[in-house]
């Protein structure tokens, strides 16, 4: 803990700095969370398909962060957790000409059957 998923499309992807967006959005965690760096990971999942209403999808590139985090964060602190998401998501994924970025990010709390396994 922390789960965090980062889904993502094109056509921006070969901009987007994932390792500096990781590290960056590891570090925002700890900081505004409370969580221990070694806890935080990510993973990210791209996808080349996508639509946006009835437009070129080429024209538009879908980004979608979420946090999965044990009970107990007040709503204050999962706002400021989405916010510096999105913030960071502005910093790591440069603006193309003619594309527009669709952001978005959440914080749900885990399952209290949630486990995990290291091994």
């Amino acid at each position: 803990m922390p789960q965090i998923t980062v889904d993502y499309s094109s056509p921006v992807e070969d901009q987007f700095d994932l390792a500096g967006f990781a590290r960056a959005l590891h570090e925002a965690t700890v900081e505004i969370a409370g969580a221990r760096p070694e806890a935080c990971k990510t993973l990210f999942r791209y996808s080349d398909w996508r639509a946006f209403g009835y437009e070129d999808p080429e024209k538009h590139a879908i980004f979608h962060v979420t946090f999965g985090l044990l009970a107990g964060r007040t709503d204050e602190t999962k706002a400021r957790l989405t916010e510096t998401a999105l913030e960071l998501l502005r910093t790591y994924v440069p603006p193309e000409d003619g594309v527009t970025l669709h952001a978005s990010a959440e914080v749900r709390d885990l399952d209290p059957s949630y486990r995990k396994y290291e091994g």
